[in-house]
């Protein structure tokens, strides 16, 4: 019976998943409907206008040209409507046997469950929303029936709608997405030398396969695409997928849509978590800025009681200096004392990931790196075995080292203005690289064994997080090559627990 209820379950996760296909379906053939009829309106409105100069001698092909949008209006319609309806019926069918094969849960009899169950398993096999076509017959594009009777007034015999260029068809395979960037390409179906260019759009959407109608951002549109291939390049990937598709543009009118191209765009996404935060920190999604002003009292009471005799950065002799607005401070003592720390709002628990920070250009010390979740509110980053980072100290004099259980090793490179984190977790190798030259600066080797969120302290200044990138290409043929060299110092190299 367990059995049972287990492929009882799995029939209704399948049935529930295509009810969603077949509503998200329903609502494009709706905006497909309206779209057939809003375009219809549009070419008629078009050709009425062409026919205003052309009146005296156009009176007949006026009414034979409308006759035939309308019938291809109708057409449509009628094509839509049918669809519509099966649609309707196989998810009202649908919808009955997924309340049907729900309460059959509940039987406790076992032989009348199993009766139930194999009904259930038939009714799935012939039920009719497993062989709808979930694809439109017909589209909304009405521009193969607009017209341009500017050269064609000596020829009022021979008028005809004008042509359109096929649709284009995009090469998933040809496509390319690496550093921030998508490279879309596609092809004509045939040769067609009065294609002036093309037209390219694109949206974000975490939902894979057919684009949806409904809860979707707005296509975005490229205009004026001379050639078969376009970069969009700078893309934050924030979210899991983006849909592209492509139209084709004579001189006088545009085609129809390519079918649509879904591609991964799929990256790491945090921010800062100001529940994590040290008080005299100010943070807010990708900034954090130190305020020596918050938590002050608080401080020197924890100073007098709890961390009497340790030592770390000094206190500063003045404030720092930005034109941001008011951040959000910490809402609790995550962290405290001389520990100027926040933590990313998401753990990395597998994978390889890369973000980047800038700091303010006097920025007097600052830290970037990992830690496992136990990192204790007095602990500074890189001074404990759950803890790697590399820091910058600009106070006095410059000392750019990386640290990991209290031990440093002192980096004899240039502090670059942006700092890339590369990290496998699985192959548990933590990079840090020159984010413009994506020059190595130092990587730790060892074995990630508890989920680690991404750390970042700051002393008099601010750093500002980007993420949502890709593994930078540049990174990835670093870390072939860099893998077995000496890049580590084994000193900082150990397994924690």
């Amino acid at each position: 019976m367990d059995a049972q209820k287990e492929a009882l379950q799995r029939i209704i996760s399948t049935l529930a998943n295509k009810n969603d296909e077949i509503q998200n379906f329903i609502d494009t053939l709706n905006h497909t409907l309206k779209g057939v009829q809003a375009n219809s309106s549009n070419v008629i409105a078009e050709l009425d206008e062409e026919f205003d100069g052309l009146y005296s001698i156009l009176d007949e092909m006026k009414e034979s040209m409308t006759n035939s949008i309308k019938q291809e209006q109708a057409h449509k319609s009628q094509e839509l409507q049918n669809q519509l309806s099966q649609c309707s019926n196989a998810l009202e069918n649908s919808e009955e046997l997924l309340e049907f094969a729900a309460r059959s849960l509940d039987i406790k009899d076992p032989e009348e469950f199993s009766k139930a169950a194999r009904q259930i398993k038939d009714r799935v096999t012939m039920a009719s929303a497993f062989r709808i076509s979930l694809k439109p017959k017909v589209s909304d594009n009405m521009t193969h029936l607009m017209v341009d009777f500017s050269q064609e007034r000596q020829m009022l015999e021979a008028l005809k709608f004008l042509p359109v260029p096929k649709a284009p068809e995009i090469d998933p395979v040809e496509c390319l997405v690496a550093d921030n960037a998508v490279t879309i390409v596609w092809r004509m179906p045939e040769e067609d030398n009065k294609i002036d260019h093309f037209v390219l759009e694109y949206r974000k959407t975490n939902f894979d396969g057919l684009p949806r109608v409904k809860d979707e951002t707005c296509w975005e549109l490229i205009d004026y695409i001379k050639g078969t291939e376009y970069t969009l390049s700078g893309l934050k990937f924030d979210s899991k997928y983006m849909n592209f598709r492509v139209r084709a543009c004579n001189k006088a009118v545009a085609g129809e849509y390519s079918d649509p191209v879904t591609l991964e765009t799929k990256a790491l996404v945090f921010n800062l978590d100001n529940t994590s935060s040290h008080l005299n920190l100010k943070v807010e999604d990708s900034y954090v800025e130190w305020d020596p002003s918050g938590g002050k009292g608080q401080e020197n009471k924890i100073k007098g009681k709890e961390n009497k005799g340790r030592s770390g950065t000094p206190s500063p002799k003045r404030t720092s200096i930005s034109s941001r607005s008011p951040l959000i401070r910490g809402s609790r003592d995550r962290f405290t004392g001389e520990s100027y720390t926040v933590l990313g709002d998401t753990a990395i628990e597998s994978g390889q990931h890369y973000w980047e920070v800038r700091a303010q250009k006097d920025c007097k010390s600052y830290s970037v790196g990992v830690a496992y979740k136990n990192l204790g509110k007095f602990d500074q980053l890189g001074k404990t075995n759950t803890s790697w980072c590399i820091h910058v100290n600009n106070w006095l004099q410059t000392t750019f080292a990386a640290k990991h259980n209290n031990k440093a090793k002192a980096l004899d490179v240039t502090v670059p203005d942006r700092i890339g984190v590369y990290c496998d977790f699985d192959g548990g190798q933590l990079s840090f690289y020159n984010a413009s030259s994506k020059q190595l600066l130092y990587t730790f080797k060892t074995k990630f064994t508890q989920p680690l969120l991404p750390g970042f302290m700051v002393w008099c200044g601010g750093l500002a997080l980007s993420t949502g990138l890709q593994v930078p290409s540049a990174v990835k043929m670093l870390q072939k090559s860099e893998n077995g060299l000496s890049g580590s110092a084994s000193s900082l190299t150990n397994v924690t627990q």
